[in-house]
């Protein structure tokens, strides 16, 4: 489980979040939604011990990152898989040392060992035969795929999604949606995925928390989300231009 309490954060006079609370359960694909700009890329740092909050705790399998030392939120860390909003790609990287880029810092593995590994992971998300080609040479989904590919490669407990069908078409987009979801499915996995395309939030989550106005302020089911009275959640997944939150 992770659970964050009362978390505060301001980068100078700008407070992005303000008491904030929120818990993932174990096994759950929760997906955050929000307007761009309101934090949702900032709570995924805490989660992962990037950022620390100003006040509150954020606890990962009952250890708390805030006051942890370096050495165990490192340890913790490697629980943890990411697919970034822009994929991260090393563009002078073959997709095969992309793949494998964690698995050559963190593990004793051979390099057949590694070959294995990574075939494995570009399977599961269909891709094949790319391992010597460079990420110039793919295309946006395929780079989202070959991060993706990256991101369980060593067989995490935890995925973050950043974004994750941004920047690519709308057929894409659903194929990228669909393997998210088959992936946390196969793999028992928690996944939580931040994204502000409601056609992915409905396809992906087992529950869906809304971030506003610096807190979480309505969390439930995809049919919950959608039949909310919240004027605020109504305005944005129906994704109108009049409502409380241009008011």
């Amino acid at each position: 489980m992770i659970e964050l309490k009362e978390i505060s954060k301001s980068f100078g006079s700008h407070k992005v979040l303000d008491g904030l609370d929120l818990t993932i359960n174990t096994g759950e694909s929760l997906v955050i939604i929000g307007r761009s700009g309101c934090g949702k890329s900032v709570l995924l740092k805490h989660i992962m011990g990037l950022l620390r909050p100003d006040s509150g705790s954020v606890e990962v399998d009952g250890v708390d990152m805030v006051k942890a030392d370096s050495r165990t939120i490192e340890r913790v860390r490697m629980d943890f898989g990411m697919l970034f909003q822009g994929a991260a790609l090393f563009d002078s990287l073959s997709v095969f040392e992309n793949v494998s880029f964690r698995l050559m810092e963190h593990t004793d593995m051979t390099m057949d060992e590694m070959k294995k590994r990574v075939s494995e992971c570009l399977g599961m998300v269909g891709l094949y035969g790319v391992e010597n080609v460079k990420p110039a040479a793919l295309s946006g989904g395929m780079k989202k795929r070959v991060g993706l590919a990256r991101a369980i490669s060593m067989s995490p407990k935890y995925i973050l999604f950043d974004e994750p069908t941004t920047g690519v078409d709308p057929v894409t987009g659903d194929l990228i949606n669909n393997l998210i979801r088959r992936l946390h499915d196969t793999l028992g996995i928690t996944s939580v995925t931040v994204t502000h395309d409601m056609k992915s939030a409905y396809r992906i989550a087992d529950r869906i928390a809304m971030l506003y106005d610096r807190k979480i302020i309505a969390a439930g089911t995809p049919e919950e989300i959608k039949s909310s009275a919240d004027p605020v959640v109504h305005q944005f997944i129906n994704g109108e231009s009049k409502g409380p939150i241009t008011n």
